[in-house]
């Protein structure tokens, strides 16, 4: 059989690069998902440790603030280890070190140590960082450019399928367990409370022991496996014509949309933390729902659930309508919806904030395509930075958790209010590269 016309060749080897592209695209989206579950575990971890170590909501806040300060501190050495040995191979160290972080849990419960398990977060949120700093620009540009914001927004919707399971899994393993006061455990007897310490302990031990097992197991997954190539200067632009400006400036940071977007990343992740994290007490009070914890927990699932759906339906519409308009108006509907829930009780305020989860969803893929759009060969430098501004989830939920201590946690949620309103004027001005005419 002979093959004829002037691009056959060609279109085999686009044909087959595609294929390859499909393979690792499947295979990325577990990584997706495991590092959406266990960054939601955390909105159990903080009602069941405020419990366990009797704190207050600035003090349990600091689990985030341990978890997301990861981002601060490996991003940008995480983006440069990536440019030197690879996306795979950042994949799978970044795998392992998030299984030797769940592995610290273990001994973090049996001590019965706060710091410990802080300390424990910190490793585990490194090991995800890395994850992060590779997977994302990966999964951005494996691919047409054109469709990179929609392809992530897929890769993100199996994230929050991962967000959305794991907040139910926890309540049933981890809230179950009624934390006993102060003075309950003076009452009992040593064989009592040595039962009861252990039982507690298991609690988080055993599914964080089950998390590093299928962490190490799909690491080494990662380890055999064949992912395409790709050198950073091959990379395309996805706006405008179609191409790079990279040789503008020596350094990532010398383009204003990519810094823009890096503060719209810090103030969305922590707008959608700080919701998250304060769910279950938040539909704990009597003027909301006055839920117990286990049932509150599992309402969490609603509204990373509703984030999912969003991304889904994200992924095909930003196919069709420029991503910077659905940004400007997903953030404006959200913030809208807060303020809802602020100035309102009951289930309004309830279901009203959980439905922030929806539009939440194509967020964090669209401000990074965006922010990375052009950058060519800066874009391993430019997630390491995108990256980092993911502390946002570090501090802003501390700073919810000084105005609920002082305010209300009602009143609270005006913090991620702010966020989306920034998130808005970088959907309408502040995405576009500052030698781009408006």
């Amino acid at each position: 059989m002979t093959l004829s016309g002037p691009n056959t060749l060609s279109d085999i080897k686009s044909n087959s690069r595609q294929q390859n592209y499909s393979f690792a695209l499947t295979v990325l989206t577990s990584l997706f998902f495991m590092w959406g579950f266990i960054t939601c575990l955390n909105d159990i971890l903080i009602p069941h440790l405020k419990q366990v170590f009797t704190l207050n909501y600035t003090q349990v806040m600091l689990i985030q603030f341990s978890f997301f300060t990861a981002y601060a501190i490996v991003s940008i050495p995480a983006g440069i280890l990536v440019e030197k040995i690879g996306y795979k191979n950042g994949i799978v160290i970044g795998l392992v070190t998030a299984g030797i972080g769940c592995l610290l849990f273990y001994p973090a419960a049996g001590y019965q140590s706060y710091i410990m398990f802080l300390g424990a977060l910190f490793i585990l949120a490194s090991g995800i960082t890395l994850l992060q700093v590779a997977a994302n620009p990966y999964v951005a540009i494996l691919g047409k450019p054109e469709t990179a914001s929609s392809r992530l927004n897929l890769s993100q919707a199996v994230n929050s399928l991962g967000h959305t399971i794991a907040p139910y899994f926890g309540s049933l393993i981890i809230l179950s367990i009624a934390v006993l006061s102060a003075d309950e455990l003076k009452k009992m007897s040593p064989t009592d409370l040595n039962i009861y310490k252990l039982t507690e302990a298991s609690a988080v031990q055993v599914p964080y022991l089950g998390l590093a097992a299928v962490l190490f197991v799909i690491a080494a997954v990662f380890a055999i496996i064949k992912l395409p190539k790709i050198e950073a200067s091959e990379i395309s632009a996805s706006g405008g014509e179609g191409q790079n400006f990279h040789d503008l400036h020596q350094s990532a940071w010398g383009y204003k949309h990519l810094v823009l977007g890096a503060i719209g990343i810090f103030l969305y992740v922590g707008a959608e933390v700080s919701i998250g994290s304060f769910l279950v007490n938040y539909f704990g009070q009597s003027f909301i729902a006055g839920l117990p914890e286990e049932q509150a927990g599992k309402f969490v699932s609603f509204y990373w659930g509703a984030a999912m759906i969003g991304r889904f339906i994200g992924s095909a519409a930003t196919r069709k309508i420029k991503p910077a308009n659905a940004l400007v108006f997903n953030a404006v509907v959200a913030a809208a919806l807060v303020i809802i829930s602020m100035l309102t009780f009951g289930r309004v305020a309830m279901w009203s904030i959980l439905a922030v989860g929806l539009f939440n969803s194509i967020m964090f893929p669209t401000i990074f395509t965006l922010a990375i759009d052009g950058l060519g060969k800066h874009t391993g430098q430019a997630s390491g930075i995108l990256c980092t501004a993911i502390v946002g989830g570090a501090v802003l939920p501390v700073i919810q958790g000084f105005f609920a201590d002082n305010i209300g946690i009602h009143y609270a949620f005006f913090v991620p209010v702010v966020g989306y309103l920034y998130v808005a004027y970088y959907g309408l001005k502040g995405y576009k590269p500052a030698f781009t005419k408006s």
